[in-house]
Parts: C-alpha cells; structure tokens; sequence
C-alpha cells in the first residue's frame, strides 16, 4: 500500500470559523508545488477533509493530475480527529494508492504513527507538506517513509 498525505496550503489566519478558513494565493502556489510530486502516481482516491481549505487543496490536486473520480469528502480527517479511528477508516477503504488531504495537528500525528508506532514524534508538516508512506497494511509502525517533501 501507498499512502499519501497532504497538508493543506497556507490559509487565511480568520474567519468566522477554522473550518471556513480559505486558502491564500501562496497557499495555491505551494499546493501545485506538492501536486506536482504526484504526477503519475497511481492514485485510486483523493480523500480530504470537510473544511474548505481541505476542499480547495483536494481540488486543485485533483485538476492538476487531471483525476477521474471526484474527491471523496470523509468527517474524519478533520485537525482533532483520532488518530486510531482514521487508520481504522483507511484500512476499511480496502484501496492500495490512496491520497489524504487534512490538517495539523492530525497528519503530523498520523505519519509519526504509521511510521512509528506511538504519537511522541509526530512528523513536521508544514502547509503543503507531502508524506508519502509504504507498506503492507496502514497500521502503527507498519509503514516505511519513503519522502517528506516541505515547500516553502
């Protein structure tokens, strides 16, 4: 299994709620910096967050790679989502090359806890940051780190 995961592009630091937060033209750009890491990769689904920063990065991924089906929009991959249940989720999709776009503090969370095993160290994501892990099952300590590509 391949899994990547994706942190949103910077965005706007207000609005009337975190989840309505925007992405800013910055956060665009580095976006299609991370997007372009995925250029030919088998990707079987794009998975994403309900906030609209999530939405907007998950869109602008799935245009520029050109994808078929429509990004799929999951209430557990949100920033404080469990970290157990979303690896739970993962496995349930049953899929081998699968994309998740969230938020800190929960992908630094889950990268640190597939690759790892435990949530001391999770993995530093910054906007746009992509992960990309291998390995048999989505389970904790399961998964090998191949790249962490950071964008400035």
């Amino acid at each position: 299994m391949k899994l990547w995961v994706l942190r949103h592009g910077e965005a706007e630091p207000r609005a009337n709620t975190d989840a309505e937060r925007r992405l800013t033209s910055h956060g665009r750009e580095q976006v299609l910096h991370s997007a372009a890491h995925l250029l030919g990769q088998p990707l079987q689904a794009i998975i994403a967050s309900p906030y609209v920063r999530a939405q907007q990065t998950a869109a602008l991924v799935h245009d520029t790679l050109g994808f078929a089906e429509p990004v799929r929009t999951v209430p557990w991959l949100t920033p404080e989502s469990d970290v157990q249940q979303v690896i739970g989720e993962i496995e349930r999709l049953g899929l081998e090359h699968v994309l998740l776009v969230s938020h800190q503090p929960l992908v630094g969370a889950l990268v640190g806890m597939l690759e790892q095993g435990h949530l001391q160290q999770p993995a530093p994501m910054s906007t746009a940051s992509l992960a990309e892990l291998e390995g048999q099952w989505p389970l904790a300590a399961q998964m090998t780190l191949r790249r962490l590509h950071h964008v400035a």
